[in-house]
């Protein structure tokens, strides 16, 4: 079409939109190209369309080219050759000059048990990099972990000037099973401490520095607790076949002067100033994105400092060369414009930290961390971990092509800064590669509420979700979720397969609930809020992983109760049928059904490539449920085995083959098993 447009017209058409008409029986796609053209050509859409479809002739693969209405152009397909090349399907080749991707997700701070807002990001994470894997790409999958954050230093000041344990005391908890449990109960304790005193709070930011400067008790302790509750998190991530290749620490981009490193770049190409007038004075600034220097104003007589009370807050190292510039900018950026990365006591935000993170993973920082083995996942996957030395022969992290950082919404602004350093930096490029993953919350609806025992008031009652909060201990922590859901799949299995093994009815269970809670997850656009809820998760009709589960289920039977595999039958599928039988039986009167089923099945790699576009997982989790609808009208339209003509019935078995495969592999890519029986 393009060559044709270029041939014909002398026009470079980048993107053309192709439609699929309201019936089938129009054809299976449309384009409405001729009105997009009509305003250049200065010709009418129709006459466009009759040029275009008298111009471009027969094309493989397709039947016709019709022109209807006012100028759409109707393409209607080769219905035998499309089917037979469904029969095949083939896995999309490896995009190897594309470069490689990062996915950052889930970054839990590891400092109390894994809840289910987090469970949103990871799931989220992880489809997004099976996606990607699906149409090829090379992707390594990062989960960074801020261990020398306050929340961290909160549990620490927990277990020693709370609970006033030893570290040898605090070992012997951590070796337990569910420690990130009994850190999850203390650091509510904490936060309830703090408001007792405000010498409480002090404690906190006295214990927050020793953790960032390193080489006391608090800092040994803060690393026992957040290695032990990190890997309770890789645990839990696990049980929902989610998996990391690197965690990246903050410790490591202290101890090794990231930020160091970038803050001079910073400096020397003139994206932070230093302040040394108004409410920011003494401290370095950024120009918030979309905004214009002002000129610098006189001095007040009494400037004030920039707020110190942000939690994410992190000490700049005495090395930084943090110190006064000799002279001045002529032009300063307006107070509400500034964005401050340093603050007068010499703190660094969270911010700050992060640029040097991104400058690093685009290799643009000039250091490197040390790494080592960290966790060997069961299937034989090693995950590595920064550290200030390392293991000779570890893989290669960072310097890669593209980044998606999947964080909540709330993150934007902080997100944007990166993105505007990178671009004031020199490095437009990499910016333009660097992605908010964002998304909304994960709350709770009443009912899920009061079934987990919290008690709620009338007003609460009425609310149509109830929000978390792991600062007052409020949550579904990630492994109580989680072991719910297989109770009540493993109720249903029992009743039901009451003739199958336990181990085998256990596995079956699993696969339910862990499919029920990861489509739950993903059926929802990211921008919704989601307000989670057992019944509606774990329901087998409707739009949820049960039902997309048991129209596989279904397939499988048929096969079963035909005395045949269902995987054999696919594999030999271009043996059962010819493209005359079924470019024969999808045209014939009132096949259409059959015909659109068949379509649908084709279109697995088509709405990947439209997820990876709009960093949607949720098109796909639409597109199984849609596809497990038609097939379960399918199932009870056609009594498959009792059809007595036997070209017919191996069509078919073929359509239900065909879904069956189509089903198993688009939820493979949402991490949902297709159980054996339900």
């Amino acid at each position: 079409m393009r060559e044709f447009l270029r041939r014909q017209y002398g026009l470079e058409v980048e993107r053309i939109v192709i439609e699929q008409p309201p019936k089938v029986d129009f054809g299976e796609f449309a384009l409405p190209l001729a009105f997009e053209l009509a305003k250049k050509l200065r010709k009418a859409p129709r006459k466009i369309a009759d040029e275009i479809v008298a111009g471009i002739g027969q094309v493989e693969g397709f039947e016709r080219f019709d022109v209807a209405g006012a100028g759409y152009i109707n393409a209607r397909v080769n219905r035998g050759l499309v089917a037979m090349a469904r029969t095949k399907g083939e896995a999309p080749v490896a995009e190897s000059s594309a470069g490689k991707i990062l996915v950052e997700h889930t970054s839990i701070n590891p400092n109390k048990a894994a809840h289910v807002g987090h469970l949103r990001n990871a799931i989220l994470g992880d489809t997004f990099v099976r996606l990607l894997r699906f149409a090829g790409r090379e992707v390594d999958v990062q989960n960074y972990i801020d261990n020398t954050g306050v929340q961290v230093a909160d549990v620490v000041v927990g277990f020693l000037h709370i609970e006033k344990k030893s570290r040898a005391e605090i070992e012997q908890l951590a070796s337990q099973p569910r420690f990130d449990y009994y850190c999850w109960d203390l650091y509510a304790k904490v936060s309830q401490w703090y408001e007792t005193s405000p010498e409480n709070k002090k404690v906190r930011r006295d214990t927050l520095h020793e953790l960032e400067r390193g080489g006391n008790e608090s800092a040994a302790v803060a690393e026992l607790i957040s290695t032990s509750v990190l890997r309770r998190h890789l645990e839990t991530m696990d049980r929902l076949d989610i998996e990391y290749d690197f965690l990246p620490r903050e410790s490591e981009i202290l101890h090794l002067h990231f930020w160091d490193a970038a803050f001079e770049k910073l400096k020397q190409s003139g994206v932070l100033s230093f302040e040394g007038e108004g409410k920011n004075k003494g401290c370095w600034v950024m120009r918030r994105a979309g905004t214009a220097g002002v000129a610098r104003a006189p001095s007040p007589a009494n400037g004030s400092e920039a707020s110190d009370e942000d939690d994410r807050v992190k000490a700049l190292p005495a090395a930084s060369g943090a110190e006064v510039p000799s002279e001045q900018s002529t032009d300063r950026v307006s107070e509400e414009d500034q964005k401050v990365i340093v603050r007068s006591n010499g703190t660094v935000g969270y911010v700050g930290k992060d640029i040097a993170y991104h400058m690093w993973k685009f290799g643009l920082l000039g250091k490197d961390f040390g790494y080592r083995k960290f966790y060997l996942y069961p299937n034989g996957h090693q995950c590595w971990i920064s550290a200030e030395q390392g293991e000779p022969n570890h893989p290669h992290f960072g310097d890669v092509a593209e980044i998606y950082n999947v964080i909540d919404a709330r993150q934007a602004e902080a997100q944007s800064t990166v993105m505007e350093a990178l671009r004031g930096l020199g490095h437009g490029g990499a910016a333009d590669h660097y992605t908010h993953f964002s998304y909304e919350m994960v709350a709770l609806t009443p009912r899920c509420a009061a079934e987990l025992g919290y008690e709620l008031s009338e007003e609460d009652k009425r609310r149509t979700y109830i929000e978390v909060s792991g600062r007052k201990g409020f949550g579904v922590k990630a492994d109580d979720l989680i072991d719910k859901l297989i109770l009540s799949a493993r109720q249903e299995v029992d009743s039901r397969h009451t003739e199958l093994p336990e181990s085998e009815r256990r596995d079956i269970a699993e696969q339910i609930a862990i499919g029920a809670l990861r489509y739950f997850m993903l059926k929802y656009t990211k921008p919704s809020v989601i307000a989670f809820d057992f019944k509606d998760a774990l329901s087998f009709e409707g739009e949820t992983g049960p039902y997309a589960q048991y129209a596989v289920v279904r397939a499988t039977n048929i096969f079963r109760k035909g005395g045949m595999d269902a995987k054999n039958f696919e594999n030999t599928l271009r043996d059962q049928v010819l493209v005359a039988d079924l470019a024969k039986l999808l045209t014939s009167e009132g096949a259409n059904d059959l015909w659109e089923l068949w379509l649908a099945a084709s279109k697995t790699a088509y709405v990947i490539d439209q997820c990876i576009a709009a960093i949607e997982p949720a098109y796909l989790a639409k597109h199984v449920f849609q596809l497990a609808q038609m097939f379960n009208t399918f199932y009870h339209r056609y009594p498959i085995l009792a059809e007595p003509d036997e070209q017919r019935k191996k069509f078919l078995l073929a359509t239900a083959a065909v879904v069956r495969r189509e089903l198993i592999r688009a939820l493979a890519v949402l991490g949902i098993e297709a159980p054996a029986v339900m």
